[in-house]
């Protein structure tokens, strides 16, 4: 049986609907049901149900983006950084394997690799650089504290997408948004990226961090591009013209622009479709 944490969220339902579908048993936690935060009632819950494997999709993103973290600051660090280290304490203890839900989005800029940056980079947007969003900032703290942890995996999302509207959903995003940011990015998407988690698992992969996001990348205006191509939108998209303005008019907080390899991914066994081909696959079946 396995244990989610944080298990009413995007990211959780997620795993909710990936484990009904492959008939695994469960059990889902919110943090209205057990404040996992407290270490004492991690250990009860765990206890009480005895999991084979946990995973952690508590986090704190802000609504309706992550300039909200500037705002909740006690918040984010507390689900981003503060409770990973409390997880891995008490799974060590136990001896319990686990899976941690991080985020692509520690690194900016160009990588030094022509296929992106890798698990072994070190990343590059964060307190430690001041260059960063409280938010990534958050999650990077996060990753330090798992360092060496034994049997876990540190699971790095990018931009979640899926046919289905939602608001952390990047396709519905560029369709709310007034206007648009032309950079290249990696991304992920939500259903092959979970089902790749759970692949971690259930097929014994190597404990270790993994980018999990579609192989490739694409810039915004090749997405808005097959937006209208494919008929989703007749929208008339407007872009800025340049990063400098974007930062000054439409947010209070920096954004990663990042591409990942995924490879370790993929060699291990993962399935990632090319990002185009998810992209494309998504807007054909986009539903609202």
């Amino acid at each position: 049986m396995i244990l989610i944490l944080g298990a009413t969220g995007y990211i959780g339902t997620a795993f909710r609907q990936c484990l009904d579908q492959r008939s695994i048993a469960y059990r889902a936690v919110s943090r209205r049901e057990v404040d996992c935060a407290d270490r004492d009632q991690l250990q009860r819950l765990i206890a009480d149900c005895r999991p084979e494997f946990l995973i952690n999709a508590a986090g704190f993103v802000g609504r309706p983006n992550v300039d909200a973290c500037e705002l909740q600051k006690t918040e984010c660090l507390q689900a981003n950084a503060v409770l990973p280290g409390i997880i891995r304490e008490v799974c060590e203890e136990r001896q319990l394997p686990w899976g941690h839900v991080s985020a692509g989005c520690l690194f900016t800029g160009e990588s030094p690799h022509a296929e992106g940056f890798r698990e072994t980079d070190e990343p590059n947007f964060t307190f430690r650089q001041n260059n960063c969003s409280f938010y990534s900032g958050s999650k990077a703290l996060g990753e330090e504290l798992l360092a060496n942890a034994q049997q876990c995996f540190v699971w790095r999302m990018r931009m979640p997408f899926e046919a289905n509207n939602n608001p952390q959903n990047y396709i519905g995003k560029l369709l709310r948004y007034p206007q648009l940011l032309d950079v290249r990015n990696s991304l992920s998407h939500l259903g092959e990226c979970i089902s790749a988690c759970v692949d971690c698992w259930t097929q014994r992969v190597e404990f270790g961090t993994y980018h999990l996001n579609n192989g490739g990348s694409m810039t915004t205006r090749d997405i808005v591009e097959r937006i209208q191509k494919l008929g989703l939108s007749t929208k008339e998209f407007t872009f800025y013209s340049s990063i400098e303005a974007f930062e000054e008019e439409a947010v209070t907080t920096p954004r990663s622009f990042c591409v990942l390899d995924n490879r370790k991914a993929t060699d291990a066994g993962l399935r990632l479709r090319h990002v185009q081909d998810a992209i494309e696959d998504s807007i054909r079946n986009w539903q609202d």
